[in-house]
């Protein structure tokens, strides 16, 4: 009898063991097919980019080009004012970067670590612009920045991220709630002003936040078609997104000169990503002061 209930014990473990193993398997499984499902299309674009004119017509399309044409990628910069594209959308995402990383953190601040009046139902009205699509104020805004002389220009894209954006203010404010007040009122004690204490304090305790609100930021400017649709008429101030849409109907759709363009433009993001991951998980992570 001794035997046989020592037996049982170390045969329990092995199957929970096996269970263990079957269900590690199978959720890696699961992650892989779901990985390949996401980076197909930008496989597909890229393999596409690289597929000369009489490839591309070949039924059934071939995965894979079986020659290279590396030329394509200097037809797509030539082919259309891709550089002046480029310059565009790099001015644009730049400022709108530094109004992120300026307006966000400065409203934040007041939402969450100074206490006045009204402050939490404010916040929530704030809150709730989050749910307003943007195409119900596209009439609104195109008056207003019609009245202000602002059409064709860059401003309409970049002035409204000085003034914050509803969802980056919520979490900045979330992150900086997780910052123990106890370190605002050692430095009031000290003497140090409300700014002091937000530029030297509460600042340098941010920055994962702010370097993800700039992220976002950054990739929200890249990207943007819609708003440069409305703001822009001129060819001389279109960006990437807009830019490409030119191309595409201006020429016939070649799709392999497309989604060699295409994938210059997706390169930066990437690489932005593979940068700043690091930054992008502390800054969503909420309370990761140490």
């Amino acid at each position: 009898m001794s035997d046989i209930t020592a037996e049982r014990p170390a045969g329990l473990e092995v199957r929970i063991r096996g269970k263990k193993l079957r269900a590690q398997i199978i959720s890696r499984i699961v992650l892989i097919v779901v990985s390949v499902a996401f980076l197909f299309p930008f496989y597909w674009m890229v393999a596409t980019s690289l597929k000369s004119s009489a490839e591309m017509r070949a039924s059934p399309p071939t995965l894979w080009p079986h020659e290279l044409i590396w030329q394509n990628f200097v037809d797509a910069v030539t082919t259309i004012p891709f550089w002046t594209f480029l310059l565009n959308t790099v001015i644009i995402t730049i400022f709108t970067v530094i109004g992120s990383i300026i307006s966000n953190p400065f409203i934040a601040y007041g939402f969450s670590r100074i206490n006045w009046p009204g402050r939490d139902k404010v916040f929530y009205i704030v809150l709730a612009t989050v749910f307003v699509p943007f195409p119900v104020l596209i009439v609104a805004l195109f008056d207003i920045f019609a009245n202000l002389g602002w059409i064709n220009t860059f401003l309409p894209l970049v002035v409204p991220f000085f003034f914050g954006q509803a969802f980056w203010i919520f979490l900045m404010r979330q992150f900086l709630m997780q910052i123990p007040q106890e370190i605002s009122d050692a430095a009031r004690i000290d003497g140090a002003s409300e700014l002091q204490i937000f530029f030297r304090v509460i600042m340098p305790l941010a920055l994962p936040a702010i370097g993800v609100v700039g992220l976002f930021a950054a990739l929200f400017a890249w990207n943007d078609f819609l708003g440069p649709l409305i703001y822009l008429q001129g060819l001389e101030n279109y960006t990437l997104a807009t830019g490409l849409t030119f191309f595409r109907s201006q020429h016939d759709v070649q799709f392999n000169l497309l989604m060699a363009a295409s994938t210059l433009v997706m390169l930066p993001v990437v690489a932005m990503f593979f940068l700043f991951q690091r930054t992008l998980v502390e800054g969503i992570t909420l309370g990761s002061i140490k």
